[in-house]
Protein backbone atom coordinates (compact mmCIF):
# COMPACT_ATOMS: atom_id res chain seq x y z
CA UNK A 1 0.00 0.00 0.00
CA UNK A 2 1.70 3.52 -1.07
CA UNK A 3 3.06 5.20 1.89
CA UNK A 4 1.13 8.32 2.40
CA UNK A 5 1.47 7.84 6.39
CA UNK A 6 2.98 11.28 7.31
CA UNK A 7 0.04 13.59 5.48
CA UNK A 8 -2.39 10.78 6.95
CA UNK A 9 -1.39 11.41 10.36
CA UNK A 10 -1.39 15.12 9.24
CA UNK A 11 -5.13 14.99 8.38
CA UNK A 12 -5.99 13.26 11.45
CA UNK A 13 -4.24 15.70 14.09
CA UNK A 14 -5.40 19.24 12.03
CA UNK A 15 -8.12 18.39 10.69
CA UNK A 16 -9.97 15.28 12.40
CA UNK A 17 -9.29 16.28 15.88
CA UNK A 18 -11.61 18.78 17.01
CA UNK A 19 -9.05 21.81 18.63
CA UNK A 20 -8.65 22.10 22.04
CA UNK A 21 -9.83 25.77 21.68
CA UNK A 22 -13.47 24.04 20.30
CA UNK A 23 -13.48 21.52 22.45
CA UNK A 24 -13.29 23.99 25.88
CA UNK A 25 -15.92 25.55 24.19
CA UNK A 26 -18.66 22.31 24.08
CA UNK A 27 -17.23 21.61 27.68
CA UNK A 28 -18.37 25.54 28.64
CA UNK A 29 -21.53 24.89 26.62
CA UNK A 30 -22.22 21.66 28.57
CA UNK A 31 -21.60 23.43 32.31
CA UNK A 32 -23.58 26.12 31.17
CA UNK A 33 -27.16 24.23 30.35
CA UNK A 34 -26.86 22.49 33.38
CA UNK A 35 -26.53 25.32 35.19
CA UNK A 36 -29.85 26.45 33.20
CA UNK A 37 -31.76 23.31 34.00
CA UNK A 38 -30.61 23.50 37.74
CA UNK A 39 -32.02 27.19 37.88
CA UNK A 40 -35.15 26.31 35.81
CA UNK A 41 -35.68 23.61 38.11
CA UNK A 42 -35.38 25.99 41.08
CA UNK A 43 -37.92 28.18 39.28
CA UNK A 44 -40.19 25.55 38.82
CA UNK A 45 -39.84 24.48 42.27
CA UNK A 46 -41.34 27.74 43.54
CA UNK A 47 -43.99 27.81 41.19
CA UNK A 48 -45.44 24.36 41.67
CA UNK A 49 -44.63 23.68 45.26
CA UNK A 50 -42.41 20.59 44.40
CA UNK A 51 -38.93 19.74 45.50
CA UNK A 52 -37.48 18.28 42.42
CA UNK A 53 -33.43 18.60 42.03
CA UNK A 54 -30.47 17.21 39.94
CA UNK A 55 -28.46 14.35 41.93
CA UNK A 56 -25.46 14.09 39.22
CA UNK A 57 -25.05 15.16 35.98
CA UNK A 58 -22.23 13.22 34.06
CA UNK A 59 -20.49 13.83 30.40
CA UNK A 60 -21.63 10.99 27.94
CA UNK A 61 -21.38 9.62 24.53
CA UNK A 62 -18.32 11.04 21.94
CA UNK A 63 -17.11 13.58 24.35
CA UNK A 64 -16.41 11.82 27.57
CA UNK A 65 -14.95 8.80 25.08
CA UNK A 66 -13.05 11.98 23.84
CA UNK A 67 -14.33 10.87 19.82
CA UNK A 68 -15.93 14.29 18.84
CA UNK A 69 -14.08 15.31 15.30
CA UNK A 70 -14.57 18.59 13.46
CA UNK A 71 -17.70 19.46 11.59
CA UNK A 72 -18.12 22.25 9.04
CA UNK A 73 -21.56 22.60 10.09
CA UNK A 74 -21.00 22.72 13.84
CA UNK A 75 -23.57 19.95 14.60
CA UNK A 76 -21.54 18.90 17.60
CA UNK A 77 -23.67 16.38 19.83
CA UNK A 78 -23.15 17.28 23.78
CA UNK A 79 -23.96 14.30 25.82
CA UNK A 80 -25.37 14.42 29.26
CA UNK A 81 -26.53 12.28 31.48
CA UNK A 82 -29.15 14.02 34.27
CA UNK A 83 -30.08 12.19 37.30
CA UNK A 84 -32.93 12.16 40.04
CA UNK A 85 -33.15 10.71 42.87
CA UNK A 86 -36.00 7.91 42.59
CA UNK A 87 -37.54 8.97 45.89
CA UNK A 88 -37.34 12.34 44.52
CA UNK A 89 -38.83 11.46 41.47
CA UNK A 90 -42.12 9.44 43.30
CA UNK A 91 -44.28 7.90 40.73
CA UNK A 92 -43.51 10.24 37.96
CA UNK A 93 -42.93 8.46 34.83
CA UNK A 94 -40.42 9.10 32.21
CA UNK A 95 -42.34 10.97 29.99
CA UNK A 96 -43.69 12.85 32.92
CA UNK A 97 -40.04 13.14 34.21
CA UNK A 98 -38.86 14.79 30.73
CA UNK A 99 -41.52 16.97 29.95
CA UNK A 100 -40.43 18.59 33.68
CA UNK A 101 -37.14 19.22 32.85
CA UNK A 102 -38.00 20.38 29.20
CA UNK A 103 -40.24 22.90 31.61
CA UNK A 104 -37.55 24.20 33.50
CA UNK A 105 -35.07 24.86 30.45
CA UNK A 106 -37.32 26.85 28.81
CA UNK A 107 -37.76 29.08 31.74
CA UNK A 108 -34.26 29.43 30.76
CA UNK A 109 -33.35 29.39 27.35
CA UNK A 110 -36.28 31.93 26.22
CA UNK A 111 -33.49 33.89 23.78
CA UNK A 112 -32.78 30.37 22.00
CA UNK A 113 -34.95 30.74 18.09
CA UNK A 114 -35.93 26.55 19.27
CA UNK A 115 -37.76 25.60 22.61
CA UNK A 116 -36.15 22.78 24.38
CA UNK A 117 -38.03 19.72 22.08
CA UNK A 118 -38.79 16.48 24.09
CA UNK A 119 -38.15 13.42 22.14
CA UNK A 120 -38.45 9.97 23.44
CA UNK A 121 -34.71 9.17 25.09
CA UNK A 122 -33.67 12.80 25.43
CA UNK A 123 -34.55 16.53 26.12
CA UNK A 124 -32.94 18.56 23.49
CA UNK A 125 -31.20 21.75 23.55
CA UNK A 126 -30.81 23.57 19.94
CA UNK A 127 -28.14 26.05 19.36
CA UNK A 128 -28.61 28.56 15.84
CA UNK A 129 -24.78 27.68 15.18
CA UNK A 130 -25.74 24.22 15.05
CA UNK A 131 -24.81 22.90 18.44
CA UNK A 132 -27.14 20.56 20.60
CA UNK A 133 -27.49 19.44 23.90
CA UNK A 134 -29.00 16.14 24.85
CA UNK A 135 -30.07 15.40 28.23
CA UNK A 136 -30.76 12.24 28.72
CA UNK A 137 -32.57 11.47 32.40
CA UNK A 138 -31.91 8.73 34.67
CA UNK A 139 -33.57 7.95 38.12
CA UNK A 140 -31.26 6.02 40.79
CA UNK A 141 -32.07 4.19 43.86
CA UNK A 142 -30.34 0.81 45.97
CA UNK A 143 -32.06 -2.13 46.68
CA UNK A 144 -30.55 -2.19 50.28
CA UNK A 145 -29.37 0.98 52.58
CA UNK A 146 -26.32 -0.90 52.74
CA UNK A 147 -25.36 -1.17 48.82
CA UNK A 148 -22.67 0.86 47.38
CA UNK A 149 -23.95 1.33 44.20
CA UNK A 150 -26.95 2.66 42.72
CA UNK A 151 -29.11 0.76 40.42
CA UNK A 152 -29.94 3.51 37.30
CA UNK A 153 -32.60 3.11 35.24
CA UNK A 154 -33.05 5.41 31.70
CA UNK A 155 -36.22 7.77 30.65
CA UNK A 156 -37.21 6.10 27.31
CA UNK A 157 -40.33 4.75 26.41
CA UNK A 158 -40.35 3.29 29.51
CA UNK A 159 -38.14 3.26 33.01
CA UNK A 160 -35.23 0.60 31.95
CA UNK A 161 -32.17 -0.65 33.78
CA UNK A 162 -29.47 1.32 32.23
CA UNK A 163 -25.84 1.38 33.63
CA UNK A 164 -24.94 4.99 33.15
CA UNK A 165 -21.30 4.39 33.29
CA UNK A 166 -20.75 1.37 31.72
CA UNK A 167 -20.28 2.55 28.34
CA UNK A 168 -17.70 4.71 28.94
CA UNK A 169 -15.76 2.21 31.00
CA UNK A 170 -15.92 -0.19 28.45
CA UNK A 171 -14.43 2.28 25.79
CA UNK A 172 -11.51 2.71 28.73
CA UNK A 173 -10.65 -0.48 28.63
CA UNK A 174 -10.60 -1.24 25.27
CA UNK A 175 -8.17 1.94 24.53
CA UNK A 176 -6.23 0.57 27.25
CA UNK A 177 -6.45 -2.80 25.99
CA UNK A 178 -6.04 -2.10 22.10
CA UNK A 179 -4.22 1.35 22.52
CA UNK A 180 -5.67 4.73 21.04
CA UNK A 181 -5.73 3.22 17.63
CA UNK A 182 -9.18 2.47 18.70
CA UNK A 183 -9.57 5.98 19.07
CA UNK A 184 -7.94 7.29 15.80
CA UNK A 185 -10.20 4.82 13.78
CA UNK A 186 -13.77 6.26 15.52
CA UNK A 187 -12.87 9.75 14.74
CA UNK A 188 -11.73 8.72 11.26
CA UNK A 189 -15.15 6.60 10.56
CA UNK A 190 -16.77 9.33 11.11
CA UNK A 191 -15.13 11.89 9.49
CA UNK A 192 -15.98 9.64 6.85
CA UNK A 193 -19.80 9.19 7.10
CA UNK A 194 -20.14 12.91 7.38
CA UNK A 195 -17.63 13.53 4.59
CA UNK A 196 -20.65 14.44 2.23
CA UNK A 197 -23.46 16.65 3.36
CA UNK A 198 -25.72 14.51 0.60
CA UNK A 199 -25.08 11.64 2.34
CA UNK A 200 -28.57 11.21 4.81
CA UNK A 201 -28.68 8.35 7.27
CA UNK A 202 -26.06 7.07 8.35
CA UNK A 203 -25.18 5.12 11.60
CA UNK A 204 -24.67 6.65 14.80
CA UNK A 205 -20.85 7.31 16.38
CA UNK A 206 -21.74 4.66 18.92
CA UNK A 207 -22.62 2.16 16.18
CA UNK A 208 -19.26 3.22 14.36
CA UNK A 209 -17.83 2.96 18.06
CA UNK A 210 -18.71 -0.82 18.61
CA UNK A 211 -17.96 -1.92 15.15
CA UNK A 212 -14.32 -0.32 14.75
CA UNK A 213 -13.78 -1.89 18.54
CA UNK A 214 -14.71 -5.36 16.99
CA UNK A 215 -12.79 -4.99 13.62
CA UNK A 216 -9.97 -2.98 14.51
CA UNK A 217 -6.96 -4.30 12.53
CA UNK A 218 -3.96 -4.68 15.10
CA UNK A 219 -1.35 -6.37 12.69
CA UNK A 220 -0.19 -2.75 11.21
CA UNK A 221 1.76 -0.08 12.43
CA UNK A 222 1.19 2.66 10.26
CA UNK A 223 -2.20 4.69 10.92
CA UNK A 224 -3.24 4.73 6.77
CA UNK A 225 -2.65 0.94 6.47
CA UNK A 226 -4.99 0.04 10.16
CA UNK A 227 -7.62 2.14 9.15
CA UNK A 228 -8.08 0.93 5.40
CA UNK A 229 -7.72 -2.47 6.88
CA UNK A 230 -10.16 -1.44 9.62
CA UNK A 231 -13.04 -0.01 7.32
CA UNK A 232 -12.70 -3.42 4.72
CA UNK A 233 -13.08 -5.71 7.62
CA UNK A 234 -16.15 -3.52 8.47
CA UNK A 235 -17.80 -4.06 4.84
CA UNK A 236 -16.74 -7.89 5.02
CA UNK A 237 -18.81 -8.29 8.55
CA UNK A 238 -21.91 -5.71 7.64
CA UNK A 239 -22.02 -8.08 4.32
CA UNK A 240 -22.45 -10.97 6.83
CA UNK A 241 -24.79 -8.93 9.67
CA UNK A 242 -25.98 -5.53 9.69
CA UNK A 243 -27.20 -6.34 13.43
CA UNK A 244 -25.04 -4.58 16.20
CA UNK A 245 -25.46 -4.90 20.06
CA UNK A 246 -24.16 -2.63 22.99
CA UNK A 247 -21.37 -4.27 24.73
CA UNK A 248 -23.12 -3.11 27.50
CA UNK A 249 -26.72 -3.19 29.11
CA UNK A 250 -26.93 -6.79 28.41
CA UNK A 251 -26.14 -6.69 24.97
CA UNK A 252 -29.19 -4.53 23.97
CA UNK A 253 -29.77 -3.99 20.35
CA UNK A 254 -28.77 -1.40 18.24
CA UNK A 255 -29.98 -1.82 14.85
CA UNK A 256 -34.42 -2.66 15.29
CA UNK A 257 -35.76 0.03 13.34
CA UNK A 258 -36.45 0.11 9.41
CA UNK A 259 -34.49 3.46 9.52
CA UNK A 260 -31.78 1.44 11.86
CA UNK A 261 -30.95 -1.19 8.66
CA UNK A 262 -31.48 1.66 5.66
CA UNK A 263 -28.51 3.46 8.02
CA UNK A 264 -26.52 -0.08 7.99
CA UNK A 265 -26.52 -0.04 4.42
CA UNK A 266 -25.87 2.99 3.27
CA UNK A 267 -23.15 2.35 5.94
CA UNK A 268 -21.92 -0.18 3.89
CA UNK A 269 -22.49 0.00 0.44
CA UNK A 270 -21.18 3.95 0.44
CA UNK A 271 -17.66 2.27 2.41
CA UNK A 272 -17.43 -0.37 -0.21
CA UNK A 273 -17.59 1.88 -3.04
CA UNK A 274 -15.01 4.20 -1.77
CA UNK A 275 -12.44 1.50 -0.52
CA UNK A 276 -12.89 0.40 -4.16
CA UNK A 277 -10.93 3.91 -5.53
CA UNK A 278 -8.58 3.39 -3.13
CA UNK A 279 -7.12 0.53 -5.13
CA UNK A 280 -4.79 2.71 -6.64
CA UNK A 281 -2.86 2.65 -3.53
CA UNK A 282 -2.06 -1.10 -4.24
CA UNK A 283 -1.16 -0.60 -8.11
CA UNK A 284 3.34 -0.85 -8.44
CA UNK A 285 3.01 2.34 -10.38
CA UNK A 286 0.95 4.35 -8.24
CA UNK A 287 2.80 7.72 -7.49
CA UNK A 288 2.48 10.47 -4.50
CA UNK A 289 0.06 12.64 -6.65
CA UNK A 290 -1.97 9.42 -7.28
CA UNK A 291 -2.43 8.24 -3.60
CA UNK A 292 -3.13 11.87 -2.57
CA UNK A 293 -5.74 12.07 -4.83
CA UNK A 294 -7.28 8.80 -4.00
CA UNK A 295 -7.20 9.90 -0.15
CA UNK A 296 -8.47 13.49 -1.36
CA UNK A 297 -11.57 11.60 -3.17
CA UNK A 298 -12.05 9.19 0.15
CA UNK A 299 -12.87 12.36 2.92
CA UNK A 300 -13.89 14.71 0.18
CA UNK A 301 -12.03 17.43 2.17
CA UNK A 302 -10.25 20.40 0.58
CA UNK A 303 -6.87 19.28 2.89
CA UNK A 304 -5.67 16.36 0.07
CA UNK A 305 -6.41 18.85 -2.82
CA UNK A 306 -3.99 21.27 -1.30
CA UNK A 307 -1.43 18.66 -0.99
CA UNK A 308 -1.64 18.28 -4.45
CA UNK A 309 -1.48 21.65 -5.24
CA UNK A 310 2.08 21.94 -3.01
CA UNK A 311 3.44 19.12 -4.91
CA UNK A 312 2.93 20.14 -8.04
CA UNK A 313 3.65 24.26 -7.35
CA UNK A 314 7.89 24.40 -6.89
CA UNK A 315 6.68 27.92 -5.84
CA UNK A 316 5.06 26.97 -3.07
CA UNK A 317 6.27 28.93 0.70
CA UNK A 318 5.40 27.44 3.52
CA UNK A 319 6.68 28.79 7.18
CA UNK A 320 8.89 25.84 8.68
CA UNK A 321 8.91 25.07 12.37
CA UNK A 322 9.19 22.70 14.63
CA UNK A 323 5.61 20.57 15.19
CA UNK A 324 6.50 19.90 19.02
CA UNK A 325 2.85 19.55 20.06
CA UNK A 326 1.93 16.52 22.17
CA UNK A 327 -1.86 15.08 22.57
CA UNK A 328 -3.05 13.97 25.94
CA UNK A 329 -4.96 10.73 24.17
CA UNK A 330 -1.12 9.60 22.61
CA UNK A 331 -0.35 9.87 26.58
CA UNK A 332 -2.97 9.06 28.83
CA UNK A 333 -6.17 7.07 28.19
CA UNK A 334 -8.68 10.29 28.48
CA UNK A 335 -12.02 9.22 30.33
CA UNK A 336 -13.27 12.67 31.02
CA UNK A 337 -16.03 12.38 33.90
CA UNK A 338 -14.77 15.56 35.88
CA UNK A 339 -14.75 19.13 35.81
CA UNK A 340 -11.61 21.45 36.44
CA UNK A 341 -11.82 24.41 36.12
CA UNK A 342 -8.51 27.02 35.98
CA UNK A 343 -7.34 30.08 37.93
CA UNK A 344 -5.92 32.45 35.28
CA UNK A 345 -4.30 35.78 36.54
CA UNK A 346 -2.36 38.07 34.87
CA UNK A 347 -0.15 41.42 36.12
CA UNK A 348 2.24 43.98 34.66
CA UNK A 349 2.71 47.03 32.68
CA UNK A 350 1.59 48.80 36.21
CA UNK A 351 -1.55 46.58 36.45
CA UNK A 352 -1.65 44.54 39.80
CA UNK A 353 -2.35 40.68 39.80
CA UNK A 354 -6.13 40.07 38.64
CA UNK A 355 -8.42 37.21 37.26
CA UNK A 356 -7.30 37.39 33.11
CA UNK A 357 -11.58 37.35 32.69
CA UNK A 358 -11.47 41.02 34.70
CA UNK A 359 -8.97 42.41 33.19
CA UNK A 360 -10.12 41.26 29.41
CA UNK A 361 -13.68 42.65 30.62
CA UNK A 362 -12.51 45.77 32.21
CA UNK A 363 -9.26 46.98 30.33
CA UNK A 364 -8.68 44.93 27.64
CA UNK A 365 -10.69 46.90 25.52
CA UNK A 366 -8.00 49.24 25.44
CA UNK A 367 -6.12 46.96 23.96
CA UNK A 368 -8.46 45.38 21.28
CA UNK A 369 -9.41 42.57 23.84
CA UNK A 370 -5.65 41.36 23.76
CA UNK A 371 -3.20 41.04 26.75
CA UNK A 372 -0.28 43.38 26.14
CA UNK A 373 3.42 42.01 26.08
CA UNK A 374 5.58 41.43 29.08
CA UNK A 375 2.86 40.91 30.98
CA UNK A 376 2.58 37.46 33.90
CA UNK A 377 -0.20 34.87 33.67
CA UNK A 378 -0.29 32.55 36.39
CA UNK A 379 -2.19 29.98 36.65
CA UNK A 380 -3.03 26.89 39.00
CA UNK A 381 -6.18 24.58 40.12
CA UNK A 382 -9.13 26.85 40.69
CA UNK A 383 -11.66 23.96 41.36
CA UNK A 384 -12.96 20.62 40.39
CA UNK A 385 -14.98 18.04 41.05
CA UNK A 386 -12.74 15.25 40.87
CA UNK A 387 -12.55 13.86 44.45
CA UNK A 388 -8.81 13.08 44.14
CA UNK A 389 -6.01 13.08 41.48
CA UNK A 390 -2.35 11.96 41.53
CA UNK A 391 -0.91 14.85 39.72
CA UNK A 392 -1.50 18.02 36.98
CA UNK A 393 -0.24 17.70 34.06
CA UNK A 394 -0.17 21.48 31.64
CA UNK A 395 0.13 22.85 28.29
CA UNK A 396 1.02 25.55 26.99
CA UNK A 397 0.22 26.23 23.29
CA UNK A 398 1.26 29.02 21.21
CA UNK A 399 -0.86 29.91 18.22
CA UNK A 400 -0.47 32.10 15.22
CA UNK A 401 2.03 33.16 12.62
CA UNK A 402 4.22 34.77 15.03
CA UNK A 403 4.56 31.46 16.58
CA UNK A 404 5.26 29.56 13.60
CA UNK A 405 7.68 32.01 12.35
CA UNK A 406 9.43 32.26 15.67
CA UNK A 407 9.64 28.01 15.59
CA UNK A 408 8.03 28.17 19.33
CA UNK A 409 4.21 26.66 19.33
CA UNK A 410 5.63 25.08 22.26
CA UNK A 411 2.13 22.18 23.11
CA UNK A 412 4.62 19.67 25.07
CA UNK A 413 2.30 18.46 27.94
CA UNK A 414 4.53 18.83 31.35
CA UNK A 415 4.52 17.55 35.10
CA UNK A 416 4.92 21.66 36.38
CA UNK A 417 3.66 21.10 39.72
CA UNK A 418 0.34 22.66 41.25
CA UNK A 419 1.17 26.43 39.57
CA UNK A 420 3.28 27.93 36.40
CA UNK A 421 4.06 31.56 35.31
CA UNK A 422 4.40 31.99 31.78
CA UNK A 423 5.24 35.50 30.22
CA UNK A 424 3.36 37.11 27.37
CA UNK A 425 6.06 37.54 24.72
CA UNK A 426 4.27 37.91 21.36
CA UNK A 427 0.87 38.11 19.78
CA UNK A 428 -1.50 35.17 18.95
CA UNK A 429 -4.55 33.43 20.56
CA UNK A 430 -2.46 31.19 22.55
CA UNK A 431 -4.22 28.72 25.44
CA UNK A 432 -3.34 26.64 28.38
CA UNK A 433 -4.10 23.32 29.50
CA UNK A 434 -4.33 21.49 32.18
CA UNK A 435 -5.03 17.60 32.84
CA UNK A 436 -5.54 15.99 36.21
CA UNK A 437 -4.43 12.31 36.09
CA UNK A 438 -5.95 9.58 38.04
CA UNK A 439 -4.57 6.16 38.09
CA UNK A 440 -2.69 6.41 35.12
CA UNK A 441 -6.16 7.70 33.23
CA UNK A 442 -6.58 11.26 32.25
CA UNK A 443 -10.22 12.24 34.03
CA UNK A 444 -10.39 16.24 33.80
CA UNK A 445 -9.29 18.71 31.08
CA UNK A 446 -9.77 22.45 31.78
CA UNK A 447 -8.78 25.41 29.37
CA UNK A 448 -8.38 28.58 29.16
CA UNK A 449 -7.66 31.19 26.44
CA UNK A 450 -4.93 34.19 26.91
CA UNK A 451 -5.16 36.21 24.19
CA UNK A 452 -1.58 38.11 23.49
CA UNK A 453 -1.67 41.25 21.16
CA UNK A 454 0.54 44.36 20.84
CA UNK A 455 3.14 45.86 18.64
Amino acid sequence: MFDCSTEFNNFYRKKVILPETEQAKLREKRKLNVKRLKDGLIEYNEEKYTDYKVAEDRIQGSMAMHTVIQNDESDYDIDVGIVFDSDNLGSLGPLATRNIVGNALRRKTKQFTVEPEIKTNCVRVKYSEGYHVDFALYKRYKENEDDNEYIYEHAGPEWSIRDLRALDLWFKEQIKCKGDNLRKITRLSKMFCKSRKFWNNMPSGLIQTVLCDENLDTSYERLDEVFYFSMKAIVDRLDINLEVEAPVDDGRALVTRDIDYTRMKNWKNRLRNKLDDLDILFETDCTKKKALKAWGDFFNHSYWDELVEESLNNRFSKIKYDDTEEFIDDLYPVYEKYDVAIECKVSGNGFSEMSIIKYLEKYAPSFKKFIPFNFQVKCKIQDTNCPSYDKVLWKVRNIGEIAERKNCIRGQIKDRGREIIESTSFAGPHYIECYLIKDGICVAIGHVSVPIGGE
